[in-house]
Parts: C-alpha cells; sequence; structure tokens
C-alpha cells in the first residue's frame, strides 16, 4: 500500500459537523492511572491511535490486563504496587514521549529492572528532565547520554523530593507526580505552568493534592503513598487534533465547522487565544465541565481578513503542539508575526521549528530566525501554483498534517509522503478531510 496522496487543488467551500477522537494527552494518562487503581476501570472513547495502543502494551507487559468492549476498554488495576513483570524486561514506547516518561514515574517502585526503548524520533529526544528528578526519590536509572533506551531499577525505599521544574513540561511534572503517589511522604513540585490534565485526575480520582498558583509557577503538593479506586471515563476530544480543521476551515473560502466535545482546557487552548487576536472567529458553544475538564463545541468560520501577531511567550506552553499549524496562518495575515522562544518545538518528534521555518520558505513566505525567535512576513494574498513534494520529516504525524492543510489552503500540486505518521496520533485525520469533500489520490 502507498504511504503518499497526491493533492492537485484547493479545498471547496464546506459547511459541516464532525467530532474527532479521544484526546491523546488524557488517553494515556487513563490509561497509566487505571493500570495503578484497585479494581477494573471503564474507559470510553479511548484513542486508538498508536501512541495509545503503545500504552496498553506496555502495561500488559507490565502485568496488568485489559479487554476491549464494544465501546470502551476495560482495565483490571493492581494498585501502586501491582505491576508483575519478568527480569530485565523490555518495554516500548514507540514515538510517545508522553508514554516514556510518564511510565518512568510509575516504576519508581518496581522491583525488576525495566529497559524503555522507542522508535528513531523518540530516541533522539532528551529524557534527563524526567531521569534527574526520579533518581532524587532513589531510583537507579541509567542511560547514554540521557537519551532511550533508558533503565530502571525501583526502590522500597523512596523518599519525597522537591523539585523546580523550570521547561514548562507536563511530561515531567507528571513523571514526578506519578512517582509521588508511590513514595511515603509529600513532594513539592514548583513547576511553571503547563498542561494540568494530571492535576485534575488526581483530584477526580482522591489522590491527596495540593495546589497553589505564585504568578505563573504552580507549587504542586502530593502525598503517598496513595491507592486509590478503580473508575469510569469517557475521553473527550483532542483540541490538538481539533486545531487541524479549525486553521483549514480560517484559511478556507466560505466554509464553516462544527467540531463537537472537544477538551477545551485552559492550559490547552492557547491556539485559540492566539488565533482570536489573529481576528479569527472561533466561539465555544455548549460548554460543560465533565470530572473536572473543560469540554464545548467548536463553531469555526472562514476569515476574509487575518491580521499579524506579536505573540505573547506566555501562551506558548498552552500552544506548544499547534504552532505548526498557526504559522500558517501568520503566513496568510497581513503584517509581520513575530514568535518568541520556541526552542521547545525542537525537543518534540521532530525538530519543528527547523522542519516549520524551511518549510514555510519553501512555499515563498519570508521567515527571518535569530535562534529560537522567528518573525513571519505574512501574504494575504498567498496562493501556489507550482508543484510540491513533502518528505524526509522525520515520520512526524503533526508535520504531515500540517503539509496536508497548507495544501489543501494554498494550492499547487503536491505530493506528500508518510502519510501512516498519522497514526501516531490522529487516525481518522483522512477519514474526515474526506468527509469535507476532498478527493484524496
Amino acid at each position: 500500500m502507498k504511504n503518499y496522496i497526491t493533492l492537485k487543488k484547493k479545498i471547496s467551500p464546506f459547511n459541516k459537523k464532525i467530532e474527532v477522537s479521544g484526546d491523546k494527552s488524557i488517553s494515556i494518562r487513563s490509561v497509566l492511572l487505571a493500570s495503578q487503581a484497585i479494581g477494573k476501570s471503564k474507559i470510553t472513547n479511548l484513542l486508538e491511535s498508536e501512541d495509545v495502543l503503545n500504552s496498553l502494551k506496555v502495561v500488559k507487559k507490565l502485568g496488568v490486563n485489559f479487554k476491549k468492549k464494544k465501546s470502551h476498554y476495560e482495565i483490571e488495576g493492581l494498585g501502586i504496587s501491582g505491576f508483575n513483570n519478568n527480569k530485565n524486561t523490555k518495554i516500548y514506547a514507540g514515538n510517545s514521549g508522553t508514554l516514556a516518561r510518564l511510565i518512568l514515574g510509575l516504576l519508581v517502585n518496581t522491583k525488576k529492572k525495566v529497559t524503555i526503548t522507542g522508535d528513531k524520533s523518540l530516541s533522539n529526544r532528551d529524557f534527563s528532565r524526567v531521569t534527574e528528578p526520579l533518581k532524587m526519590f532513589g531510583t537507579n536509572i541509567k542511560s547514554k547520554n540521557n537519551k532511550l533506551p533508558v533503565s530502571i531499577s525501583g526502590s522500597e525505599f523512596l523518599r519525597p523530593i522537591e523539585y523546580y521544574e523550570k521547561l514548562g513540561s507536563a511530561q515531567c511534572k507528571s513523571s514526578i507526580m506519578l512517582a509521588a503517589i508511590k513514595t511515603p511522604g509529600t513532594t513539592i513540585i514548583k513547576a511553571k505552568q503547563s498542561r494540568n490534565h494530571t492535576e485534575i485526575f488526581f483530584k477526580n480520582l482522591g489522590i491527596p493534592i495540593k495546589i497553589n498558583r505564585k504568578k505563573n509557577i504552580d507549587i504542586i503538593r502530593v502525598t503517598g503513598p496513595s491507592n486509590f479506586k478503580s473508575f469510569e471515563y469517557f475521553v473527550p476530544g483532542d483540541i490538538s487534533s481539533s486545531s487541524f480543521f479549525i486553521v483549514l476551515t480560517l484559511l478556507a473560502s466560505k466554509s464553516e465547522i462544527l467540531i463537537k466535545n472537544v477538551n477545551i482546557n485552559e492550559s490547552r487552548i492557547g491556539i485559540i487565544k492566539i488565533l482570536n487576536k489573529m481576528n479569527a472567529n472561533i466561539n465555544f458553544l455548549n460548554k460543560r465541565v465533565y470530572k473536572g475538564e473543560k469540554i464545548a463545541d467548536i463553531k469555526i468560520k472562514s476569515c476574509k481578513y487575518l491580521k499579524s501577531i506579536n505573540c505573547p511567550s506566555k501562551y506558548n506552553s498552552a500552544a506548544i503542539d499547534e504552532f505548526l499549524i498557526i504559522f500558517l496562518i501568520a503566513a496568510k495575515a497581513k503584517g509581520t508575526s513575530v514568535f518568541k522562544n520556541l526552542g521547545e518545538l525542537n525537543e518534540k518528534e521532530s525538530p519543528r521549528l527547523n522542519i516549520a521555518v524551511n518549510f514555510l520558505r519553501k512555499i515563498g513566505v519570508v521567515v527571518k530566525r535569530s535562534r529560537d525567535n522567528i518573525k513571519i512576513v505574512g501574504n494575504p494574498n498567498l496562493s501556489l501554483n507550482g508543484k510540491f513534494v513533502m518528505k524526509n520529516f522525520m515520520g512526524d504525524h503533526r508535520v504531515c498534517m500540517m503539509t496536508v492543510v497548507a495544501a489543501l489552503s494554498f494550492g499547487g500540486e503536491w505530493k506528500i509522503y508518510d502519510i501512516n505518521s498519522v497514526n501516531t496520533s490522529f487516525p481518522d485525520f483522512f477519514k474526515l478531510i474526506r468527509k469535507l469533500g476532498v478527493n484524496l489520490n
């Protein structure tokens, strides 16, 4: 089966209602927390992407059983000391930094050595952000150059720690929090604000947690050891997956879309705040709260006039996965947009900031770069007529989907490779693209 598509024209006007797959971050957390609960947890609308399926395989290899029913998954948790793995167990995290880093936190009390591996992309990413604080708990962690594979042997004599997380990394913060539920005493994390799904989950499950906020720092206290009961959970739609259709609609002609049941957690909607400052027309309808997470239907209309932005860095963490497509809006906006302190983009599945700059220049957009800061000179009349090929982007799913949105928005004749990469996070992406009337060859 071929692993590329060709696109030869801009998308035609559309007016549709869609529902995107379950939130990837919450799906992974729900699997890992269910593995630590006491009893059978029931998770509905779990995202069946490669990252999440690898999460299920990982907990299975660590002795936790699960079953897929028609509409949900059932996971048989054995408590915070329930992992039962063989000696020298190897587990594979695939492309998922979230899985690899969070599972390390859950392995701080494992009695037998576990080695975590990943694909080529994940194996090039830095793991010191989690291995260094986890060593402070008393675990034995080994790696070469702070990259995968990482081996961990847990300790029966864990000690609580105090740690200052300066990167705004939800993965780092969450890994420490998961280690803390297995550790006697109170662990204190001073964390730069980032996604807070783990904190919300802890509160919902009755895990002892206290959070105080001082400016842009969260002071998080988690007290352990903390067993908790099994739970039922419905995973809301993913704002990151929705964002591709939000941007496509904004850039399309005379189009409108309603995306139903999307997670609009405040720590995730940086893209909405940024795009609305750029004159987008994005509205939340039917807002409600489900187990601490805010959910809404999102309504978007095409936007004839987009304006540039001097993007406040305070939105960086809440939009880190969406900057690739925010840059497409900046490319079409009137004026020069400025984005600063985006070095974290190069710590993702691929060096996304580097790739984005090269991609924009490839389609004729003027980009000025100074280290981790870029300026994008917008062109409201941006329209492509030539032939373009997109490949060699390390199979990064978000780069692939960004390219599809650009091709359908700006035109030109495109051949896009590595389309199977979308299975990492959004297997239904092309199905929904077809629903908007696009003929995929």
